[in-house]
């Protein structure tokens, strides 16, 4: 990997998501952060205030809902020097059982200026089938 600081960061990023801490997240993501989330086929645009809602609503579910976060590391790619892409997968497990879908992330994070990595962009498939992640991670297509 290009930076040996990047690895404590997605290790801190991934910490806070699972325990779904909005103030702890908000720091881990750029102001100029953009995304583009594909759910059954619709493609939505959003920038760092909506992700921020969508994190609340998220975090809010969770914790009514007295859930956890199921967050795995698909791959970790160095795209340039300071920029690095991690493939995600994460879903909710609520009383122990799993959900039956997972939103795929393609998380692009980079180092600034001031040596801090922030999330810049994503790439989120929303609704993937579980069972469909789980053969593609375990038997790669030929």
């Amino acid at each position: 990997m290009s930076n040996h600081t990047y690895r404590p960061f997605l290790d801190a990023f991934l910490a806070a998501w699972k325990r779904s801490s909005l103030m702890e997240l908000e720091h881990f993501i750029s102001k100029e952060y953009q995304a583009r989330e594909v759910t059954g086929g619709e493609i939505a645009d959003f920038g760092y205030e909506e992700s921020i809602d969508g994190w609340k609503q998220g975090f809010h579910f969770v914790k009514a809902n007295d859930a956890k976060w199921d967050v795995n590391e698909m791959s970790i790619i160095p795209l340039r020097e300071y920029e690095i892409m991690a493939i995600l997968s994460a879903t909710i497990r609520i009383q122990g059982e799993s959900m039956e879908t997972a939103n795929l992330f393609f998380n692009t994070f980079k180092k600034n200026n001031h040596n801090d990595w922030k999330l810049v962009r994503s790439y989120i498939e929303a609704g993937v089938s579980i069972e469909k992640l789980k053969v593609q991670h375990e038997q790669p297509l030929e």
